[in-house]
Order: structure tokens, then C-alpha cells, then sequence
């Protein structure tokens, strides 16, 4: 007849251990960061479906662009892919047949990585082919050389394929790949993507758009109720003389 046994090992813990140490990846980030990510990551999904397109929308996807030298690359908090990058892909190696630069990179900006954001991002964008860049700062954690910091920066690829900082400000600012308006919205601390440079006509995520149609479905039928009212209200009138 076999027993089993719990056995407890207590053993000393130290309050710091060196392998305990977090690299500037591994930091956790604030909710704002989050919550700023997850809407802009739901308004570009969204308007992929409602287009049709063949791209696909990501968070935190490696890209990667030197072959001989994997781990140079960077994480974008939020790119736009296209074509889109297959399922059970997960990394973009742009040196693999398919995987092309994304047309969109967007980083939002927080206190453990604005130096990074602001001064070492747009050289890797720049290198690996990207499209465009946003730069988004909501807290305006970023260094203050060069006239920054900024709730928003935007940096596009021309002519001979320089890429180049067409916009820093507060926004509203234009993507020339999307062809709307970046948008600052909530006191700074949401960007969104718009029709028009005021903002009005902003891009639903899929959860608004869904919300907005049954909105809508529910006018209809209010406005259809009115009308029948309305009508029986004319034949009673007609019967009555």
C-alpha cells in the first residue's frame, strides 16, 4: 500500500537577486498605454473588415529585416500589414517571400520608452521599410531637444524612399497611406482616425459600428411606428365621418 507525502522545503529568499533584473522590454506599461493601444488596434481591425482589404492588424509583432542578424528588429506596439501576414506566422521576417514592411507602424509613447520612441524608432522604421510611423504621446513623456515633446508625430516615406518627419504637433495630422486624419481625442489621450480633420467622423471600432447599427435600426422602427400611428390615425378620422 503506497502513501503520498507533501513535503515543505522552506529555504532563505533574497530580497534582490541579479537574475531578477527586468530588461526595458520586459517593463510593464501603464494602463493609459494599454488602453490607447487596444483602441487603435480595434479601429484599424474594424476598418480592414469594413474594406475588405487584404491586411491584417497586429500588437507587438517582431519585425525583423537582417537575416544573418534575427534578433535586430523591433516590436511595433501596432502595425497594418499588407498583404496580410498569414496566421500562424509570428514574426515578420522581411527577408521571407510575402512578408513586406508594414504600411503602418505606430508606437505609443510611455515613460519607460520615450527615449527610445523619440530618438532611436524612426531610424529603425527607417531601415526596415516602413511606410509610416506614428508617434504617439499622450503624457508627453518624450526629451524636450528638437522642440519636443509632442502628442503626435508622424513620419512618412518619399521620394527615393527617405523617410522623414512630416508632422509634430497635437494633431490633427494626415496619413497619406490611410488617406484620413489622425485625431487626439479624450483631453489627449486617445489617438483615432477620422475622415475629416475636425474629428466628426471618426472610424468606429467594431464594437461602436455594432452599437451604432442597432442605433440606428431602432430609429427605423421608431420612425415606422410614428408613420403607422399616424395612418390609422387618418383612416379613423375617415371612418368616423
Amino acid at each position: 500500500m503506497s502513501s503520498a507525502w507533501n513535503v515543505e522545503i522552506v529555504r532563505p529568499v533574497p530580497r534582490v537577486d541579479e537574475r531578477w533584473l527586468l530588461d526595458e522590454e520586459d517593463m510593464p506599461e501603464a494602463p493609459l498605454h494599454d488602453l490607447a493601444i487596444d483602441l487603435l488596434t480595434a479601429v484599424l481591425r474594424a476598418w480592414v473588415r469594413r474594406t475588405g482589404r487584404g491586411a491584417s492588424v497586429h500588437r507587438n509583432l517582431a519585425l525583423r529585416w537582417v537575416p544573418e542578424r534575427p534578433r535586430v528588429g523591433c516590436d511595433p506596439d501596432v502595425c497594418l500589414v499588407e498583404p496580410a501576414l498569414p496566421e500562424a506566422e509570428t514574426s515578420l521576417c522581411l527577408w521571407k517571400p510575402g512578408h513586406e514592411p508594414p504600411r503602418v507602424a505606430i508606437e505609443v509613447v510611455s515613460e519607460g520608452t520615450a527615449a527610445k520612441d523619440y530618438n532611436d524608432n524612426p531610424a529603425r522604421y527607417a531601415a526596415n521599410g516602413t511606410q509610416e510611423l506614428w508617434v504617439f504621446d499622450p503624457l508627453r513623456s518624450g526629451p524636450a531637444d528638437s522642440g519636443g515633446p509632442w502628442l503626435l508625430q508622424v513620419w512618412s516615406r518619399g521620394p527615393g524612399g527617405r523617410f522623414r518627419q512630416v508632422y509634430a504637433g497635437d494633431g490633427a495630422a494626415f496619413s497619406d497611406v490611410l488617406g484620413a486624419w489622425l485625431v487626439v481625442t479624450d483631453g489627449g489621450r486617445r489617438l483615432r482616425v477620422a475622415d475629416d480633420e475636425a474629428g466628426q467622423r471618426l472610424w468606429p471600432t467594431g464594437e461602436e459600428a455594432a452599437l451604432a447599427e442597432v442605433a440606428r435600426r431602432g430609429e427605423e422602427l421608431a420612425r415606422r411606428d410614428e408613420e403607422l400611428a399616424r395612418l390609422k390615425a387618418q383612416l379613423a378620422k375617415l371612418g368616423g365621418g
